[in-house]
Order: C-alpha cells, then structure tokens, then sequence
C-alpha cells in the first residue's frame, strides 16, 4: 500500500517541496508499493543489478570476460523505438509540423492519465535527478525522471550525470519533468514475467511547452531512458529555438594533425551510416599521424560563445550503441569501450558466458543461447542477436575519448558534416559554397533505406539533418533557425557532404571506408583551415585528386576516384527535382531561399558538362 514519501537527502534543492508533491501525487496515482529516491551511488547501482539478476532479468556475464556485465532479453514486442506512438503535443498541431504524430495535450493526458492509474501496483517507483551535459555547465539542463523499472535506472546511471549530485541544480520551472511506466501492474500474488511492459498499448509524448515526458508501456531504449531522444532532442530542439543555441542528432569528434594542432568536427548521419564508427575512427595506415578523439557519438547540444565561434558539449554521459556489426575492424574502440561495466541488451550469449552478436566474428559460434533467450539453430537463416540489440557502456572507458568530452566549456565546432547512404550520385565529398547552401544540403539530404520497415529497401528517404524522428517542432522552423543562427556568426564553420557508400557498375563499394575516411577527414580539416585545394563543381567546392593525401593507399587511381568523384546531369536533376517531396510537406514554412538555391544547382547542373567529373587527364 502506497505511503507519502519525505526528500531523504541532506543535499538542498530548491525544489524540494514541489518534488516531494509531484513524486507523491505520481505514486498515488500509479498505485505504487514504494517509492525509492535514487542518490547515484555505485552500492545502489550494484544493488539494483543484482535484484535485476533475482528477478531474472539480468543474466550475470563471465566476470573474467566481462567484468560487472549484464544481459537481458526484451519482450518481443519492446526491440525498438515506437515512432508511430511518438507524439508532440505542442498546443497547436501547426506548431507540430507535418513531419510529427500530433495530439491536442488536454486528449493525451486523458488517455495517459486513465492508463497510468495504477499502473505502478506491485511496483517501486524510483526517483532519478539527473544532469545532461557536464555538471554545473551553463550549457546542461536537468531533469528528473520517475519510472517502475529498475533496468532504466541502472541505464540512466551510465547515460547521465544522475544523483544526489544533481539535487542543487534543480530550478522551479526550468527542469525536465520524465515521467515513465512500463504499465504492468501486478496483482498480489501474481509473479512477474523477465521483462515486464504492456506488449500492446505504448505512449511516448512530448509536451514542449510544459517541459514534460510522459511514456507508458514500453521497457526499451529511447521509448524509456527519457534523458535520450526525448529530451535531449525533442524537447531540447524547441528549449534551443526558444533560448537561441542547437540541439543536434550529431557526433562530436576532434582531429589532431601531426602538428598537434586540434579541430572539431560535428557530424550527423541517419540510422545505418556509419555514425558512431566515425566518431571513433581509427584512422588507416599511411595516415596514422593524425589522431581522431570522441566527445560524443549521438547527440551535441551547440551554443554561441561570447568569442563569436561554436562551442558543442555532449549531453549524454554513455553510448547507447547499436551492437551487429561491431566488431574489431568496424569499431576497435568500441569494442574496447565494453569489455567491462556494461549491460547488453537482446544480444546472443555464449556457452562461456560471453555476448555474440551477427558481424562480431566470421564464424558464428556453437551452443548461443539467442535473443529470446532459446538455444540458437545456426540453420534456422535468424539472427541469434535482434538487429537492434544494444550495449550500454560509459562514454570514460573509450580509450580514444577526449580530453575535453567533459569540459564545462564545450568544445569549438569548426565544421560540419551531413552524409547519407547513396549509392548513386552523391559524390565522395564536397564542400557547400556558404552557409545557407550548407543548410540546404542538410535540410535536403538523403539516405537509401536498408531494411523494409522504413519502406521499400533502396528508396531514398529524405531525412532533413538526420533530426526527422527526433523534431520537437514544426520542421520548416527548425530550418529557418539553422539559416538564422549561421547569420549572426562572425565566421561560421564551414558545412560538407559526405558519402561512403556509392556503387560501381557491379554493386561494389567504391571507397573502402572505416579508417579511410580519415583521408576525407583531413581534406575537411585542412579546408577549415585554408590549407587544402578545391575546384568549384556543380554543387559545391570538391578535392581533386592531388589535394588529398594517398600515402597508403597508392592503389586507389586516380581513374577510381573520378568514378566517386562525378556529379552526373541527369542523377543531379532528378535528386533536385526530389526536394520537391520535402518543399511541398513544409511548404508554409520553408525558407524562400530554398527555391532560389535549388534554381542555382539547376542552373549550374545545365551549364555543365554531362559528366561533371575530375576525369584523370585533369585533376
């Protein structure tokens, strides 16, 4: 039976008496058994994992293998983000936009609100103050979320900055209210079930005006660990507007020449590009002088210093990485990133106790246990870990991470990098002739989908920034706000284009990627810095073959890189004539500019050769 709960700590806040009445209200409502106030500590993590393995839903990894490591199985029904139960719920559907699910808040609490009542039976509510970004940064905002689930407090534990700690940075009115359940009441007596969730009905809504999260029925990810997609980016894209900086879907990396001088670069990428590999690249042979290090590999809130440059801090405190794929030559770092002190999630475990996952190994190893927690059938043509298994892991155990990841100052972002998978078209790199070109190439970019749950595989979907789930607002605005805040930059970072994935005439890669990329890496670092050569092309600046560095990689002719290199007339008008999709969505709101600018590629497309390209005879 639910009793009133007292703020146990000796820390102030100057919130102490609302959170006591919101947490009780909740509690009361939700028909919670108890109510725990989380102080952060490594006993409370330790204790909360082990009551996770009781319960059965932790399985206690080789301990010489995986030091403190953990493994669980979601129910089926709960493997990834619910975008169709996403919602903003803005006061008006137009603040919204098209590109949101949109419901009136008065509805949605309604329906939250009938849901959520005693939703928490059987349950302890738990309590997280928690911190994105460097504690005491003025660039972090707070929040405090309440859940029934035990894997989300020890999640949030390695993602943010959560605790006691956080108690004295909490203003009226200023942080994050999170409120979430997995909405599986259990009646007295009724055992629970290794992951409980409600497996049909899932709510995860945004309230941008009311600084609020309210999810319900899910156990999983972004749709449960609230500090994520939910607040550091959707809701944190309107706080941004409002107050004048940038929340992005970007990685954050520095690039140290042999010089030692040192450039940031923050990046964004869709699903499936290779976004986190990039952030932690190792780079190849031949251009092993140079060192690449991690501030952040998702997510970068971005604000105006009173220099008049860009500075970036990272909000999360961990990565939330996606695990197939990973492997020793995709991602060293991150595979080093999680030899101990981390929970997997939906992943295979092995006979000795160890995790596998589809693209760790060639070979697939015998007697897995799969991600339902079955014997895996090696013949059964499955996968033995879910394609979006994950891996929670602290962002201080990457051994490329950077010395400033933590800076209450942020970082200094000197240029910006959006890519996509193409496999036609989109050259290797290029360079946008000014900002409000930079900002078209963002808004516009695409990516070809790979799986058939976003449609038919190989069609490109436009996904403005890479921020298309992750809006808080109306998507016309938000690009209005990037031209904008490039307009009062004194000298703005330079914006590029990036492709790693075009295709020769027989569907094989044409650039070999991963620690390659460091090539195209340091062309970008010396143009920031007016070290490189470019010629102008159809649609921005682009490197010939002499203005990159071969050193390595001699075998990559100068006849191979005209090939990833040419921008073709006829590809060219049908991707501009594309942006048409996108234009007519935001049409009220999109910037007037956007036609002009498409007008200009045309033109400059027109003008041009049929094959615009940096054939061999000339570069």
């Amino acid at each position: 039976m639910y009793q009133e709960s007292k703020f146990p700590f000796q820390q102030a806040s100057p919130v102490k008496s609302e959170l006591e009445t919101w947490v009780n209200s909740i509690a009361r409502h939700c028909d919670a058994d108890a109510i725990h106030w989380c102080d952060g500590s490594k006993e409370e993590y330790d204790s909360l994992c082990n009551l996770l393995v009781k319960k059965g839903t932790f399985i206690a990894l080789n301990p010489e293998k995986r030091p403190n490591s953990f493994a669980c199985f979601s129910d089926p029904s709960d493997v990834a983000r619910v975008e169709d139960k996403t919602f903003i719920c803005s006061r008006t559907k137009e603040d919204a936009g098209p590109t949101n699910n949109w419901m009136e808040p008065k509805e949605m609490k309604k329906i939250l609100n009938e849901l959520m009542e005693g939703s928490m039976k059987g349950r302890t509510l738990y309590v997280i103050p928690f911190c994105m970004g460097p504690l005491g940064s003025s660039f972090s905002r707070y929040g405090v979320q309440l859940t029934d689930s035990e894997y989300v407090v020890v999640n949030m534990r390695i993602m943010t900055r959560m605790g006691e700690d956080v108690l004295p940075y909490l203003n009226k009115n200023e942080y994050v209210k999170c409120l979430h359940t997995i909405g599986a009441p259990l009646a007295d007596g009724q055992a629970d079930v290794k992951w409980p969730c409600n497996p049909t009905v899932k709510y995860i809504s945004h309230f941008p005006e009311e600084r609020l999260v309210i999810s319900y029925g899910s156990g999983y990810g972004g749709n449960a660990l609230l500090g994520k997609k939910c607040f550091a980016l959707r809701l944190a894209s309107v706080m941004g507007r409002e107050e004048g900086w940038l929340a992005e879907h970007m990685l954050i990396l520095g690039v140290e020449s042999p010089e030692k001088q040192k450039t940031y670069v923050a990046a964004a990428f869709p699903s499936a590009c290779g976004k986190t590999n990039f952030s932690m690249m190792i780079p190849a042979k031949g251009v092993d002088d140079w060192k690449v290090t991690t501030v952040g590999d998702d997510i970068a809130w971005i604000h105006k210093g009173e220099d008049g440059r860009l500075y970036a801090i990272n909000p999360e405190a961990g990565y939330f990485g996606v695990a197939p794929g990973t492997n020793y030559k995709t991602n060293p770092n991150a595979m080093e990133s999680i030899t101990g002190n981390t929970i997997f999630t939906n992943v295979a475990i092995t006979t000795d106790g160890d995790v596998w996952w589809e693209g760790m190994t060639k070979e697939t190893p015998d007697g897995l246990i799969d991600w339902k927690g079955l014997p895996y059938d090696k013949t059964s043509g499955k996968p033995a870990a879910h394609p979006n298994s994950r891996f929670t892991a602290p962002a201080y155990q990457n051994p490329a991470i950077d010395s400033e990841w933590d800076s209450p100052k942020g970082v200094p972002v000197e240029a910006f990098v959006f890519g996509g998978r193409r496999s036609t078209a989109v050259p290797l790199v290029s360079q946008s002739f000014n900002w409000n070109f930079g900002v078209y190439t963002a808004a516009t970019m695409g990516s070809e989908t790979t799986a058939a749950a976003f449609g038919e595989v190989g069609k490109v979907r436009r996904d403005p920034f890479a921020m298309l789930p992750f809006m808080g607002y109306h998507m016309g605005d938000y690009v209005n706000h990037w031209l904008q805040f490039g307009r009062d930059l004194p000298n703005a970072p330079r914006i590029f284009s990036v492709n790693w994935f075009r295709k020769d005439e027989n569907g094989k890669f044409l650039w070999p990627g991963f620690g390659e990329n460091m090539r195209v890496l340091k062309w970008i670092v010396e143009r920031v810095h007016g070290g490189a050569s470019a010629v102008e092309s159809p649609i921005g600046w682009m490197p010939r073959y002499e203005d990159m560095d071969w050193t390595g990689l001699e075998d990559f002719s100068k006849e191979d890189f005209a090939k990833i290199m040419t921008v073709d007339r006829e590809p060219w008008k049908q991707e501009l004539l594309g942006h048409e999709e996108l234009f007519a969505k935001l049409y009220d709101k999109l910037p007037k500019e956007f036609y002009f600018m498409r007008e200009l590629l045309l033109s400059a497309l027109w003008r041009s050769p049929e094959h615009w390209g940096l054939a061999p005879e000339t570069v």
